[in-house]
């Protein structure tokens, strides 16, 4: 109890020198707990992004061997794809055809961006639409990943002919809702449309989806505005293939819950019929390159941070503490010739420091809140500039375009909920404490090892 007051009448004696622990305590703590807050609030986007499509994976080209279409685009086989649904632990899959089309009745949506086409882009393509025909649009990573967001109707599914999925904003522009047919034919002029098809059918909107481009486009087509979602009999028609001929952008296989997607894929790569060489396999997760990228690197970042705040942290505060003390050699000289042990004496500092810690936790806290959220908004910032625009660049080098596809490959974490919860500062706390031990122990224990009258001569030799 005496060590106890002792150590109270001291801090409250020395306001200086109190003052200057309690900032550098104060700065410690509010780093370490927005530097945990901040991870901790990545956890949750990481997850809750990634909660639909981490045990599905998909296949593709092999842009490295094959080039694709005469467009770019994807030209997976039917056959192919039904051989891999077969394999043991797959529970089901989408098959993805992107198809140039025509309006016949209805106006494109137009921006600043498009204005710039040329005479002979416009006479081609004016009235041009990409269809993506799917057979479940409820799975698909655009939707799974919100880069559209169903807002009316509902998905397409396996069973439905002759549909759509249609923009918000087309809608608004051509006075359409959900039940009304639209008529869409064959663009004569798409590189894709080697069959030189030049077929007309009607499709009836069943959905309405809304979202916005994240990067720049070249092309009306390119606007998710002037996207199509569709059954695959509509874009089969549309390209004038049937089902033994037709060929498919990629597909997505799920696994079930209870295998491991890592050993389902090697069965996959074990079908000989397929050539290995053409087409490649890829976690739904890999699709995302700049999100998982920008997790990665508020993870490093954060982590960083906290480990680099408790060693800085920890040398700041030794090294205050070594002054602190070696400025009480005759106290301590005099309270060992009391007979008070050294491991009293020790206590004594602990306590002391401890004292002006409850105060500096408690700021830490109250700050804390503030402090993370700027951080998490400055680390977010920091991480994910530059990192959309290079795989932009790589997207649209590997011909993927400028629209809903290459903005999927560009998505990154736009924003953090960071919040400092009771767990977070009781972590703090602990690694506070321990930071204390550590430094009043390198701090003191040069001056607790000689014996009283060397500390009350200021013999420093020995």
């Amino acid at each position: 109890m005496l060590t106890i007051k002792n150590a109270l009448a001291y801090v409250w004696r020395k306001k200086i020198k109190t003052l200057i622990i309690f900032l550098i305590l104060l700065a410690i703590s509010t780093l370490t707990l927005g530097s945990i807050a901040v991870k901790n609030a990545t956890d949750a986007a990481s997850k809750e992004t990634f909660k639909n499509i981490t045990s599905s994976f998909s296949m593709q080209i092999n842009r490295e061997v094959n080039q694709g279409t005469p467009r770019g685009a994807g030209n997976l086989k039917g056959e192919d794809i039904e051989a891999v649904e077969k394999v043991k632990g797959i529970s089901g899959y989408i098959k993805r055809m992107n198809v140039v089309a025509d309006l016949i009745d209805h106006q494109l949506v137009e921006s600043g961006e498009t204005d710039f086409e040329s005479e002979d882009r416009k006479q081609k393509f004016g009235r041009a639409i990409m269809a993506t025909g799917i057979n479940d649009s409820s799975k698909d990573d655009k939707f799974t990943a919100e880069t559209f967001k169903l807002v009316e109707g509902r998905h397409i599914n396996k069973n439905d002919k002759n549909v759509a999925l249609i923009h918000k904003d087309f809608a608004e522009k051509n006075k359409l809702k959900v039940g009304d047919t639209i008529n869409i034919k064959s663009n004569t002029y798409d590189y894709d449309n080697v069959r030189k098809a030049n077929k007309t059918t009607k499709v009836t909107v069943i959905g309405i989806f809304d979202g916005k481009n994240k990067g720049g486009v070249s092309s009306s087509q390119e606007l998710y505005e002037n996207t199509f979602i569709t059954d695959l009999e509509t874009t089969k028609t549309l390209q004038g293939s049937t089902d033994k001929n037709a060929i498919y952008q990629d597909a997505t296989f799920f696994v079930n819950g209870s295998q491991d997607i890592d050993k389902v894929m090697a069965k996959v790569k074990e079908i000989s019929s397929i050539d290995w060489e053409a087409y490649t396999l890829v976690k739904s997760t890999s699709n995302f390159p700049a999100l998982q990228s920008s997790i990665n690197g508020i993870y490093g970042v954060t982590g960083n941070l906290l480990i680099g705040t408790l060693i800085f942290g920890a040398i700041v505060l030794t090294l205050v503490l070594f002054l602190w003390i070696n400025g009480r050699r005759k106290e301590m000289g005099i309270m060992l010739s009391m007979g008070i042990s050294k491991t009293k004496i020790f206590f004594q500092f602990i306590t002391e420091v401890l004292f002006v810690s409850i105060f500096s936790f408690i700021g830490a806290y109250f700050a804390g809140s503030a402090v993370s959220k700027v951080m998490g908004n400055s680390i977010l910032k920091q991480v994910t500039s530059g990192i959309a625009e290079k795989l932009a660049r790589e997207g649209k080098s590997a011909n993927l375009g400028g629209g809903a596809e290459v903005d999927g490959f560009n998505k990154t974490l736009t924003s953090l909920n960071v919040h400092v919860s009771p767990d977070d500062m009781t972590k703090v706390v602990i690694f506070g404490l321990a930071i204390i031990i550590v430094s009043v122990l390198i701090a003191s224990i040069t001056l607790l090892s000689k014996q009283p009258k060397d500390l009350l001569m200021g013999d420093n030799s020995k």
